[in-house]
Protein backbone atom coordinates (compact mmCIF):
# COMPACT_ATOMS: atom_id res chain seq x y z
CA UNK A 1 0.00 0.00 0.00
CA UNK A 2 2.81 2.43 0.86
CA UNK A 3 4.50 1.81 -2.47
CA UNK A 4 1.20 2.11 -4.36
CA UNK A 5 0.44 5.47 -2.74
CA UNK A 6 3.96 6.75 -3.40
CA UNK A 7 3.85 5.67 -7.04
CA UNK A 8 0.41 7.09 -7.81
CA UNK A 9 -0.52 9.83 -5.33
CA UNK A 10 2.30 11.12 -3.14
CA UNK A 11 5.30 13.07 -4.39
CA UNK A 12 8.15 15.20 -3.01
CA UNK A 13 6.12 18.25 -4.13
CA UNK A 14 3.28 17.69 -1.70
CA UNK A 15 4.19 20.58 0.58
CA UNK A 16 3.44 23.20 -2.08
CA UNK A 17 0.73 25.75 -1.43
CA UNK A 18 -2.10 26.16 -3.91
CA UNK A 19 -0.57 29.28 -5.41
CA UNK A 20 2.83 27.64 -5.91
CA UNK A 21 1.21 24.55 -7.41
CA UNK A 22 -0.89 26.58 -9.86
CA UNK A 23 2.15 28.62 -10.88
CA UNK A 24 4.17 25.47 -11.58
CA UNK A 25 1.39 24.00 -13.71
CA UNK A 26 1.01 27.23 -15.68
CA UNK A 27 4.75 27.35 -16.36
CA UNK A 28 4.45 23.89 -17.90
CA UNK A 29 1.15 24.56 -19.70
CA UNK A 30 -0.59 21.95 -17.54
CA UNK A 31 1.26 19.23 -19.49
CA UNK A 32 0.63 16.38 -17.02
CA UNK A 33 0.55 13.01 -18.76
CA UNK A 34 -2.44 10.69 -18.07
CA UNK A 35 -0.57 8.13 -15.90
CA UNK A 36 0.09 10.93 -13.39
CA UNK A 37 -3.33 12.59 -13.33
CA UNK A 38 -4.15 10.99 -9.94
CA UNK A 39 -0.93 12.41 -8.49
CA UNK A 40 -1.72 15.87 -9.88
CA UNK A 41 -5.27 15.72 -8.52
CA UNK A 42 -4.04 14.68 -5.07
CA UNK A 43 -1.45 17.45 -5.22
CA UNK A 44 -4.12 20.01 -6.03
CA UNK A 45 -6.26 18.87 -3.10
CA UNK A 46 -3.49 18.83 -0.52
CA UNK A 47 -2.16 22.19 -1.70
CA UNK A 48 -5.34 23.81 -0.41
CA UNK A 49 -4.65 22.46 3.08
CA UNK A 50 -1.02 23.55 2.78
CA UNK A 51 -2.16 27.09 2.00
CA UNK A 52 -4.33 27.17 5.11
CA UNK A 53 -1.51 26.02 7.37
CA UNK A 54 0.96 28.36 5.66
CA UNK A 55 -1.28 31.35 6.40
CA UNK A 56 -1.59 30.20 10.00
CA UNK A 57 2.16 29.81 10.30
CA UNK A 58 2.83 33.22 8.80
CA UNK A 59 0.42 34.77 11.28
CA UNK A 60 1.82 33.01 14.35
CA UNK A 61 5.54 32.68 13.53
CA UNK A 62 6.24 34.91 10.54
CA UNK A 63 7.60 37.99 12.30
CA UNK A 64 9.83 36.02 14.66
CA UNK A 65 11.12 33.83 11.82
CA UNK A 66 11.97 36.87 9.71
CA UNK A 67 14.00 38.28 12.61
CA UNK A 68 15.81 35.01 13.43
CA UNK A 69 19.60 34.92 13.23
CA UNK A 70 21.12 32.20 11.04
CA UNK A 71 24.43 30.82 12.25
CA UNK A 72 26.92 30.02 9.45
CA UNK A 73 25.92 26.62 8.05
CA UNK A 74 28.05 23.62 7.17
CA UNK A 75 27.43 22.63 3.54
CA UNK A 76 28.10 19.07 2.40
CA UNK A 77 28.97 19.11 -1.30
CA UNK A 78 29.16 16.30 -3.85
CA UNK A 79 27.24 14.82 -6.74
CA UNK A 80 24.35 12.43 -6.14
CA UNK A 81 25.66 9.00 -5.13
CA UNK A 82 28.94 10.39 -3.80
CA UNK A 83 28.07 9.34 -0.25
CA UNK A 84 26.61 12.70 0.78
CA UNK A 85 23.67 11.10 2.60
CA UNK A 86 25.93 8.86 4.69
CA UNK A 87 28.10 11.84 5.63
CA UNK A 88 25.03 13.98 6.36
CA UNK A 89 23.64 11.33 8.69
CA UNK A 90 26.94 11.18 10.56
CA UNK A 91 27.34 14.93 11.01
CA UNK A 92 23.68 15.27 11.98
CA UNK A 93 24.45 13.23 15.12
CA UNK A 94 26.37 16.22 16.50
CA UNK A 95 24.23 17.97 19.16
CA UNK A 96 25.94 21.24 18.23
CA UNK A 97 24.46 21.06 14.72
CA UNK A 98 20.98 20.58 13.30
CA UNK A 99 19.98 18.92 10.04
CA UNK A 100 16.65 19.65 8.35
CA UNK A 101 14.37 16.63 8.46
CA UNK A 102 12.39 15.04 5.67
CA UNK A 103 9.18 16.51 7.07
CA UNK A 104 10.62 20.01 7.34
CA UNK A 105 11.85 19.93 3.75
CA UNK A 106 8.54 18.59 2.44
CA UNK A 107 6.55 21.26 4.29
CA UNK A 108 8.77 24.35 4.53
CA UNK A 109 5.80 26.72 4.73
CA UNK A 110 4.11 25.03 7.69
CA UNK A 111 6.43 22.72 9.63
CA UNK A 112 6.65 25.00 12.66
CA UNK A 113 2.88 24.67 13.05
CA UNK A 114 2.29 21.07 12.02
CA UNK A 115 5.34 18.91 12.77
CA UNK A 116 4.17 17.82 16.21
CA UNK A 117 1.04 16.17 14.81
CA UNK A 118 1.10 15.48 11.07
CA UNK A 119 4.19 13.19 10.97
CA UNK A 120 2.55 10.86 13.50
CA UNK A 121 -0.46 10.52 11.23
CA UNK A 122 1.48 10.24 7.99
CA UNK A 123 4.37 8.01 9.07
CA UNK A 124 2.49 4.71 8.49
CA UNK A 125 1.92 5.74 4.85
CA UNK A 126 5.55 6.67 4.16
CA UNK A 127 7.97 4.36 2.34
CA UNK A 128 10.31 2.68 4.80
CA UNK A 129 13.33 2.75 2.47
CA UNK A 130 14.61 4.89 -0.36
CA UNK A 131 13.87 3.04 -3.61
CA UNK A 132 17.30 3.49 -5.16
CA UNK A 133 19.56 2.42 -2.30
CA UNK A 134 17.46 0.94 0.56
CA UNK A 135 18.54 3.67 3.02
CA UNK A 136 16.01 4.12 5.83
CA UNK A 137 13.31 6.75 5.40
CA UNK A 138 11.25 8.56 8.01
CA UNK A 139 9.89 12.02 8.61
CA UNK A 140 12.63 12.63 11.17
CA UNK A 141 15.66 11.64 9.08
CA UNK A 142 17.96 14.33 7.63
CA UNK A 143 17.03 15.44 4.14
CA UNK A 144 18.10 17.79 1.35
CA UNK A 145 17.24 21.45 1.78
CA UNK A 146 16.80 21.67 -2.01
CA UNK A 147 13.51 19.81 -1.53
CA UNK A 148 12.36 22.61 0.77
CA UNK A 149 13.22 25.20 -1.86
CA UNK A 150 11.23 23.29 -4.49
CA UNK A 151 8.19 23.15 -2.21
CA UNK A 152 8.57 26.85 -1.49
CA UNK A 153 8.39 27.63 -5.22
CA UNK A 154 12.06 28.39 -5.82
CA UNK A 155 13.61 27.48 -9.19
CA UNK A 156 15.48 24.17 -9.01
CA UNK A 157 16.95 21.52 -11.31
CA UNK A 158 14.88 18.99 -9.35
CA UNK A 159 11.85 20.17 -11.31
CA UNK A 160 13.42 18.54 -14.37
CA UNK A 161 12.56 15.23 -12.70
CA UNK A 162 8.92 16.34 -12.52
CA UNK A 163 8.66 17.80 -16.03
CA UNK A 164 11.51 16.04 -17.88
CA UNK A 165 10.51 17.42 -21.27
CA UNK A 166 11.59 20.84 -19.97
CA UNK A 167 14.84 19.60 -18.43
CA UNK A 168 16.91 22.18 -20.32
CA UNK A 169 14.88 24.96 -18.72
CA UNK A 170 15.22 23.65 -15.18
CA UNK A 171 18.84 22.54 -15.45
CA UNK A 172 19.77 26.23 -15.68
CA UNK A 173 19.16 26.39 -11.95
CA UNK A 174 22.03 24.06 -11.13
CA UNK A 175 24.56 26.90 -11.45
CA UNK A 176 22.21 29.87 -12.05
CA UNK A 177 24.71 31.20 -14.59
CA UNK A 178 21.95 31.52 -17.19
CA UNK A 179 19.18 32.46 -14.75
CA UNK A 180 17.78 35.96 -14.62
CA UNK A 181 17.86 38.22 -11.61
CA UNK A 182 14.36 37.42 -10.43
CA UNK A 183 15.04 33.67 -10.56
CA UNK A 184 18.25 34.02 -8.57
CA UNK A 185 16.53 36.27 -6.04
CA UNK A 186 13.69 33.76 -5.61
CA UNK A 187 16.19 30.99 -4.84
CA UNK A 188 18.08 33.11 -2.33
CA UNK A 189 14.89 34.22 -0.59
CA UNK A 190 13.65 30.65 -0.24
CA UNK A 191 16.94 29.38 1.17
CA UNK A 192 17.24 32.21 3.70
CA UNK A 193 13.57 31.89 4.70
CA UNK A 194 13.93 28.16 5.30
CA UNK A 195 17.11 28.55 7.35
CA UNK A 196 15.55 31.33 9.41
CA UNK A 197 12.67 29.03 10.30
CA UNK A 198 15.13 26.31 11.29
CA UNK A 199 17.02 28.87 13.37
CA UNK A 200 13.80 29.97 15.08
CA UNK A 201 12.95 26.38 15.92
CA UNK A 202 16.40 25.31 17.06
CA UNK A 203 19.08 28.01 17.00
CA UNK A 204 22.01 25.73 16.20
CA UNK A 205 24.07 25.96 12.98
CA UNK A 206 22.56 23.84 10.22
CA UNK A 207 24.41 21.06 8.44
CA UNK A 208 22.98 20.98 4.92
CA UNK A 209 23.27 18.47 2.10
CA UNK A 210 21.99 19.15 -1.39
CA UNK A 211 24.08 18.09 -4.40
CA UNK A 212 23.21 21.22 -6.46
CA UNK A 213 25.00 23.36 -3.86
CA UNK A 214 28.23 21.88 -5.24
CA UNK A 215 27.81 24.23 -8.21
CA UNK A 216 26.78 27.31 -6.18
CA UNK A 217 29.71 28.05 -3.88
CA UNK A 218 29.92 31.70 -4.86
CA UNK A 219 26.22 32.29 -4.25
CA UNK A 220 26.33 30.48 -0.91
CA UNK A 221 29.29 32.59 0.22
CA UNK A 222 27.40 35.76 -0.70
CA UNK A 223 24.70 34.73 1.75
CA UNK A 224 26.92 33.10 4.40
CA UNK A 225 30.54 34.36 4.20
CA UNK A 226 31.57 32.31 7.26
CA UNK A 227 30.04 29.03 6.03
CA UNK A 228 32.05 25.83 6.14
CA UNK A 229 32.16 23.28 3.32
CA UNK A 230 32.85 19.55 3.11
CA UNK A 231 33.23 17.99 -0.32
CA UNK A 232 33.07 14.22 -0.76
CA UNK A 233 34.24 12.60 -3.99
CA UNK A 234 33.83 9.08 -5.37
CA UNK A 235 35.05 7.00 -8.30
CA UNK A 236 33.20 8.58 -11.25
CA UNK A 237 32.50 5.21 -12.86
CA UNK A 238 30.72 4.05 -9.72
CA UNK A 239 28.85 7.34 -9.61
CA UNK A 240 27.63 6.97 -13.19
CA UNK A 241 26.41 3.43 -12.56
CA UNK A 242 24.68 4.37 -9.32
CA UNK A 243 23.12 7.54 -10.74
CA UNK A 244 21.76 5.58 -13.68
CA UNK A 245 20.16 3.18 -11.18
CA UNK A 246 18.72 6.12 -9.21
CA UNK A 247 17.11 7.49 -12.36
CA UNK A 248 15.61 4.09 -13.16
CA UNK A 249 14.14 3.52 -9.70
CA UNK A 250 13.40 6.85 -8.06
CA UNK A 251 12.39 9.38 -10.72
CA UNK A 252 8.96 7.71 -11.00
CA UNK A 253 8.11 9.14 -7.58
CA UNK A 254 8.71 12.69 -8.86
CA UNK A 255 7.28 12.60 -12.39
CA UNK A 256 4.19 14.22 -13.81
CA UNK A 257 5.13 13.48 -17.42
CA UNK A 258 7.09 10.94 -19.43
CA UNK A 259 10.69 11.82 -20.32
CA UNK A 260 11.93 12.05 -23.90
CA UNK A 261 13.17 8.62 -25.00
CA UNK A 262 16.80 7.71 -24.52
CA UNK A 263 18.30 10.91 -23.12
CA UNK A 264 18.90 10.03 -19.46
CA UNK A 265 22.54 8.95 -19.84
CA UNK A 266 23.28 12.14 -21.76
CA UNK A 267 21.72 14.22 -19.00
CA UNK A 268 23.66 12.41 -16.28
CA UNK A 269 26.92 13.12 -18.07
CA UNK A 270 26.07 16.74 -18.87
CA UNK A 271 24.84 17.66 -15.37
CA UNK A 272 27.86 16.07 -13.69
CA UNK A 273 30.25 17.92 -15.97
CA UNK A 274 28.50 21.26 -15.41
CA UNK A 275 28.46 20.69 -11.67
CA UNK A 276 32.17 20.04 -11.45
CA UNK A 277 33.23 22.72 -13.88
CA UNK A 278 31.45 25.12 -11.52
CA UNK A 279 32.92 23.49 -8.41
CA UNK A 280 36.51 23.62 -9.59
CA UNK A 281 36.07 27.19 -10.82
CA UNK A 282 34.61 28.41 -7.50
CA UNK A 283 36.42 26.26 -4.96
CA UNK A 284 39.13 28.87 -4.57
CA UNK A 285 36.60 31.40 -3.27
CA UNK A 286 36.32 29.49 0.02
CA UNK A 287 38.58 31.03 2.69
CA UNK A 288 41.41 28.95 4.12
CA UNK A 289 40.27 26.59 6.86
CA UNK A 290 36.67 26.53 5.61
CA UNK A 291 36.87 23.61 3.15
CA UNK A 292 37.60 19.94 3.78
CA UNK A 293 37.73 17.42 0.92
CA UNK A 294 37.60 13.66 1.38
CA UNK A 295 37.01 10.47 -0.60
CA UNK A 296 33.97 8.25 -0.17
CA UNK A 297 36.24 5.23 -0.23
CA UNK A 298 38.13 6.60 2.79
CA UNK A 299 34.90 7.40 4.63
CA UNK A 300 33.68 3.86 4.01
CA UNK A 301 36.94 2.37 5.25
CA UNK A 302 37.40 4.58 8.34
CA UNK A 303 34.30 6.66 9.07
CA UNK A 304 35.28 7.75 12.56
CA UNK A 305 38.77 8.77 11.48
CA UNK A 306 37.50 10.68 8.45
CA UNK A 307 34.83 12.53 10.41
CA UNK A 308 37.45 13.41 13.02
CA UNK A 309 39.63 14.82 10.24
CA UNK A 310 36.69 16.97 9.07
CA UNK A 311 36.26 18.40 12.57
CA UNK A 312 39.96 19.16 12.79
CA UNK A 313 40.18 20.73 9.31
CA UNK A 314 37.14 22.96 9.86
CA UNK A 315 37.84 23.72 13.53
CA UNK A 316 34.49 22.27 14.56
CA UNK A 317 34.26 21.72 18.33
CA UNK A 318 33.13 18.68 20.24
CA UNK A 319 34.17 15.68 18.16
CA UNK A 320 35.10 13.51 21.15
CA UNK A 321 31.68 14.17 22.69
CA UNK A 322 29.85 13.07 19.54
CA UNK A 323 32.11 10.14 18.76
CA UNK A 324 30.27 7.56 20.96
CA UNK A 325 26.98 8.35 19.24
CA UNK A 326 28.60 7.91 15.83
CA UNK A 327 29.97 4.53 16.88
CA UNK A 328 26.49 3.39 17.97
CA UNK A 329 25.00 4.62 14.69
CA UNK A 330 27.64 2.86 12.61
CA UNK A 331 26.96 -0.42 14.43
CA UNK A 332 23.26 -0.03 13.67
CA UNK A 333 23.93 0.10 9.91
CA UNK A 334 26.69 -2.50 9.86
CA UNK A 335 24.52 -4.91 7.87
CA UNK A 336 23.79 -2.44 5.08
CA UNK A 337 24.69 -3.67 1.59
CA UNK A 338 25.17 -1.43 -1.43
CA UNK A 339 23.46 -2.07 -4.75
CA UNK A 340 25.21 -4.35 -7.23
CA UNK A 341 24.85 -2.04 -10.23
CA UNK A 342 25.40 -3.44 -13.71
CA UNK A 343 28.84 -3.10 -15.28
CA UNK A 344 29.49 -0.50 -17.94
CA UNK A 345 30.30 -1.44 -21.50
CA UNK A 346 33.68 -0.49 -22.95
CA UNK A 347 32.20 2.26 -25.10
CA UNK A 348 30.33 3.80 -22.17
CA UNK A 349 33.47 3.70 -20.02
CA UNK A 350 35.38 5.52 -22.74
CA UNK A 351 32.63 8.10 -23.08
CA UNK A 352 32.37 8.72 -19.33
CA UNK A 353 36.16 8.80 -18.97
CA UNK A 354 36.41 11.39 -21.73
CA UNK A 355 33.53 13.60 -20.60
CA UNK A 356 34.47 13.49 -16.91
CA UNK A 357 38.21 13.44 -17.45
CA UNK A 358 38.77 16.53 -15.31
CA UNK A 359 37.43 14.74 -12.24
CA UNK A 360 39.37 11.53 -12.89
CA UNK A 361 42.57 13.53 -13.14
CA UNK A 362 41.84 15.90 -10.26
CA UNK A 363 41.06 13.07 -7.85
CA UNK A 364 43.47 10.40 -9.13
CA UNK A 365 40.94 7.76 -10.19
CA UNK A 366 42.07 5.50 -13.03
CA UNK A 367 39.99 5.60 -16.20
CA UNK A 368 39.90 3.85 -19.53
CA UNK A 369 38.12 0.96 -21.19
CA UNK A 370 40.24 -1.71 -19.52
CA UNK A 371 40.18 -0.29 -15.98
Amino acid sequence: MRDFLSRHLFSPLQGMTAGTWRSLLRQNRFAVDPPWWPRAAFQAAISLHNSTFARLEDATHGARAAAAHVEPPVFILGHWRHGTTHLHNLLALDPNLVAPTLYQTLYPRSFLTTERVVPRVGQPLLLRRRPHDDVALGFGVPNEDEVALVNDGAPSPYLAWVFPRRADHYDRFLTFREANGDEAASWKSSLVRFLKKLALRDGRPAVLKSPPHTARIGRLLELFPAARFVHIRRDPYQVFRSTRHMYATTMRYWRLQSPPPGDEDDRIVRVYREMYDAYFDQRGLIPAGRLCELAYEDLERDPIGQVGAIYEALCLPGFEAVRPGMEVYLKSIAGYRKNADSELSGSVRQWVGREWGRCFEEWGYAHGESV
